[in-house]
């Protein structure tokens, strides 16, 4: 269950970040905010039962991927073959983190 929580946090990080950047009104606004608070609720999760520092690896190094990738798919930002290779880096990386990572079952997150 720790890992979905990750997942959502990278998730739900996604639309904070768009919403930074692109919010107009007080409802968008007040919308950005519930993201960043319900991304950190995610965040603050996982680390109950995986060490943080791998949590927030994987949830920075995710999240900026799928930030890059709707960047280009919905918002029509260049993304170059050297771009995409990065990308690829950082989620090969993620996956390695999480087949390296032991989940703590007891409660006690690392820290």
């Amino acid at each position: 269950m720790a890992w979905i929580y990750v997942v959502l946090a990278a998730v739900v990080e996604v639309f904070w970040v768009v919403g930074l950047r692109h919010a107009n009104s007080l409802l968008e606004w007040a919308g950005t905010g519930i993201a960043i608070i319900f991304s950190f609720f995610f965040v603050i999760k996982a680390c109950e039962q995986i060490p943080s520092g791998t949590v927030y690896a994987v949830f920075t190094g995710s999240g900026a991927a799928a930030i890059v990738l709707v960047d280009f798919f919905v918002f029509n930002a260049p993304l170059n073959v050297t771009s995409f290779l990065f990308i690829g880096l950082i989620l090969f990386g993620v996956i390695g983190i999480k087949l390296t990572s032991e989940t703590h079952e007891n409660g006690q997150g690392g820290g």
